[in-house]
């Protein structure tokens, strides 16, 4: 049985999942991974140190277009691994992402997709190749401990520099709570990097010592039940979903300057088809901290969930489980005795949507920003070389966006031209200006082939739908309406669907669950419309109801509002009690 601290509560009395058990024996995280890694027989590893490598930043999967006929000829999967880059705040500079560029040229499928939280994802990456990817990942001073597994992971950060003069110091704080929430184990170093410590100050560390108290002071031996998620949000704009997120932080400004922060706690998208007891879950928001205070209502909230969420079922596991469960009082005063002082009343705040922002702004500097639209985040081919070209004599940053999109930002006045040029020399000046609203406002997780959880196509579909769409937008004359539609493989949520105000779920091969009535503003969870739809059946179903929008809608009301007005599906307002009904 598990004994030291982070077993929680009334979650001790129950057996503990396998995946518990795995962490108990790893020795912090380091498992058999380095003798798996130079075991040659295979190109997979063993499940144990399948599941540790997570927390390393790094899944193993297969090329599932290849499984029927590998198997005929009798041969293994064609084993492959991801890795993720974690990048806090979404910020990077032109020369890590040449780096990135590079690395997925030399060891990854020559593509990088840009994922829903702000960070780097390689795919096609050989066990052979995966020390020297991530290594070389380090080199550059980004890090991939985290950015999975049963921890912390990319803290998220609205990566719109010209909306607020606070932006600067809301993203520091993302990188504080990345530092201060990694592990500590110094597994990672060991195994990828050698030992050798990396500049950046956010890979963890830390001596290697039984105590759990002395080798991970906040997760303790056995880290968190399931995975936890950050992220801020600088209002009006809630493009990171806030309320999807274990814990969130909004920003409160008075005059200009930032004043502190709305503690939301509780959120997650995934769930189990099938299965009501599983559900997503916006966060509720519990409270209001300071800027000083902001770390240490971070710690003390994974702490809470590390010592009283559900170590026994996976599903039941995340933060939004113990909250529904226990309750909000009881989870803030929980909190609130860890810390030592009550957290404050919420402030007031107002989220306007949660998209992006296209085409050119000026910030208040002078600089100049851009946003880039890029169908479901994945870059290959000329625009991946474009943005190569750009990173080249760009003197700013680029920052990923919650949306898997990219804003090349503070660009000087003096290189504008330059890059100008570049957009227009590679396609990209019109990622943004000649598609629709509708296509503009799609995401799509990776599924099928390489997504072990994938239960129909989603990065690879999507497109396809939209296209059969547009159809229909056009000639209703919704060209330029914003209408969030968000495609996932299975129910887990990675591109948050149930928060799209046309959500595609993937239900079996070639069938999707179809969600309607989200806020576009991220405030409110969709609902089932109609299950077990192919494609065609999915335009069938949307075109009467985008016909009638056209001409039926209030000013200035979005689709997922008139879908609920209209009795298409009532609105949800709780994941927990009347999602599933």
């Amino acid at each position: 049985m598990i004994t030291d601290t982070a077993t929680g509560g009334a979650a001790a009395a129950k057996e503990p999942s396998k995946n518990e058990g795995i962490k108990e024996a790893s020795h912090y995280l380091r498992g058999t991974i380095l003798e798996g890694l130079a075991d040659a027989s295979t190109g997979a590893v063993s499940e144990e140190d399948s599941q540790l490598l997570k927390f390393h930043g790094t899944y193993l999967q297969d090329d599932r277009d290849l499984r029927a006929e590998r198997r005929k000829q009798k041969l293994d999967k064609a084993y492959i691994f991801m890795v993720r880059v974690r990048v806090p705040g979404g910020v990077c500079t032109p020369k890590q992402w040449l780096e990135i560029d590079r690395i997925a040229d030399r060891y990854a499928n020559g593509t990088i997709k840009l994922s829903t939280r702000q960070a780097f994802q390689l795919h096609g990456i050989l066990k052979g190749n995966l020390k020297n990817s991530i290594k070389e990942v380090n080199e550059a001073l980004l890090c991939t401990l985290a950015a999975c597994g049963d921890v912390n992971r990319n803290v998220m950060c609205n990566p719109n520099p010209h909306l607020s003069a606070i932006h600067a110091e809301t993203l520091d704080y993302a990188l504080k709570l990345t530092q201060h929430l990694s592990p500590r184990t110094p597994a990672y170093h060991e195994i990828w990097l050698d030992k050798e410590r990396v500049a950046g100050g956010d890979t963890g560390g830390g001596d290697d010592d039984s105590s759990p108290d002395k080798v991970e002071p906040i997760y303790g031996k056995h880290y968190l039940p399931r995975k936890f998620k950050i992220g801020i949000a600088i209002p009006p704009s809630n493009d990171v979903d806030i309320f999807s997120q274990d814990l969130g932080f909004i920003a409160i400004a008075e005059n200009g300057k930032l004043v502190g922060f709305n503690v939301a706690v509780g959120g997650g998208m995934g769930m189990s088809h099938g299965n009501k007891a599983t559900y997503p879950r916006l966060g509720d928001v519990m409270g209001f901290c300071t800027p000083e205070q902001m770390v240490d209502v971070a710690e003390k909230v994974v702490t809470v969930q590390r010592d009283y969420g559900d170590r026994s079922e996976r599903k039941h596991a995340r933060l939004k489980y113990t909250i529904q469960d226990r309750g909000l009082l009881w989870f803030r005063s929980e909190v609130e005795k860890r810390l030592g002082y009550k957290l404050a009343t919420a402030r007031t705040y107002t989220f306007d949507g949660n998209g992006d922002r296209y085409g050119w702004v000026e910030g208040g500097d002078g600089r100049h920003h851009l946003t880039l639209f890029i169908e479901g985040g994945r870059l290959r081919g000329k625009q991946k070389n474009g943005l190569r070209e750009i990173a080249n004599i760009h003197d700013g940053d680029f920052r990923l966006t919650a949306n898997q999109n990219i804003i090349i930002a503070a660009v000087s006045a003096e290189k504008r031209p330059q890059i100008e040029k570049l957009l227009k020399e590679y396609d990209l000046d019109q990622t943004y200006s000649s598609v629709t609203g509708l296509r503009r406002g799609g995401m799509a997780c990776v599924a099928l082939p390489t997504c072990g959880l994938a239960l129909a196509e989603s990065e690879r579909n999507l497109p396809l739908l939209v296209t059969e769409l547009e159809k229909v937008i056009r000639e209703a004359g919704l060209q330029e309406q914003e209408i969030h539609i968000r495609s996932s493989g299975c129910p887990n949520g990675c591109a948050r669907p149930y928060l799209g105000e046309i959500g595609v779920v993937g239900k079996v091969p070639g069938k999707y669950n179809l969600y309607l009535g989200a806020a576009h503003d991220g405030s409110r969870l969709n609902k089932l419309y109609k299950d077990v739809l192919t494609n065609e059946q999915i335009v069938a179903e949307l075109t009467p109801i985008l016909r009638r929008y056209a001409v039926e809608r209030n000013p200035d009301e979005y689709f997922g509002d008139f879908v609920i007005r209209a009795g298409y599906v009532k609105a949800v307002t709780s994941g927990a009690v009347d999602f599933h009904d």
